[in-house]
């Protein structure tokens, strides 16, 4: 949900997140940069974010703050789950959700539909601080291709049913415009086990607040409850939403005391983030937000 990249400056990674913000970082020393099938990719080791991955001049994760997001886009669904077995990630090619989601024990299957190979190359390459080594995992199945192909009828997910759905992509604009769709949220509906989640980034709302809105109001058109929840992520300068969205499940009617006990239970544990306080604290939302999402 950020904006272009800012012009260029000698040392300086620069984004827009409006016409009028942006946030930058020192670049430290390049690693790699080219063009995939796709879009521009490069791979930056930086003094504040250690190795920083960029798609078409957009920050989109590093080393060092990766699990502000991935944690609360995996766990907060997760937690109110009674046990996932089997999980599709659209996009995460750097496989940061797939490591959060290898921490269940119950796991059996994950489903990375990536559109571009690049990424997971990159991230094979650069990122294991990221993945930690699920990318080859063996209960991690990678298909290489169009995500709204993979979901729809008659695509390779046909009769598939996951209890979690995590769509871990870049801005919705370009490749990714339609994986935000009220279409695609309705195709991924289909896919979901009558207990089963969807998960997702849905951006900045103090620099994007109408893109925020209209996405919750997608979500609300085809799931019983969706729970935008806020945080701060580092690499994107900026307030930052995430959504939950579910015909059964409500992950704010779990206390962070239910919270703690089922990480216990479950051993979940490497978590630098998420803790029950956190989970139940981002649900918590001041009063423009509640009159944005009203």
């Amino acid at each position: 949900m950020k904006g272009r990249l800012l012009p260029a400056q000698e040392g300086v990674l620069a984004e827009q997140l409006s016409a009028d913000v942006g946030f930058f970082c020192r670049a430290g020393r390049l690693l790699e940069k080219g063009r995939s099938e796709w879009q521009d990719y490069e791979v930056w080791d930086t003094p504040a974010f250690g190795r920083l991955f960029r798609l078409d001049g957009c920050f989109m994760t590093s080393e060092r703050d990766e699990f502000f997001y991935h944690e609360n886009l995996i766990h907060v669904p997760g937690m109110a789950h009674a046990g996932l077995r089997k999980a599709l990630i659209v996009g995460g090619g750097d496989g940061g959700s797939a490591e959060e989601l290898l921490k269940y024990p119950g796991i059996e299957r994950i489903v990375i539909a990536e559109l571009d190979e690049k990424v997971v190359e990159i991230s094979r390459r650069y990122l294991d601080a990221v993945h930690h080594g699920s990318l080859d995992d063996p209960r991690v199945d990678i298909r290489i291709g169009d995500g709204m192909q993979y979901l729809m009828s008659d695509g390779p997910a046909a009769g598939e049913r996951y209890e979690l759905i995590v769509l871990d992509l870049t801005d919705p604009v370009g490749p990714a415009e339609a994986l935000y769709s009220e279409d695609f949220f309705r195709a991924s509906n289909a896919l979901l086990a009558d207990d089963g989640a969807l998960s997702l980034h849905i951006g900045p709302p103090i620099f994007q607040p109408e893109r925020v809105r209209e996405l919750v109001q997608r979500l609300r058109r085809v799931f019983r409850f969706v729970r935008p929840y806020f945080l701060y992520v580092p690499l994107y300068g900026s307030l930052w939403g995430l959504a939950t969205a579910s015909n059964q499940l409500d992950p704010c009617a779990l206390g962070a005391d239910e919270i703690e006990r089922r990480l216990a239970e479950r051993r979940i544990a490497r978590l630098q983030h998420y803790n029950g306080a956190v989970h139940c604290a981002q649900f918590a939302l001041p009063n423009h937000l509640r009159a944005l999402l009203a």
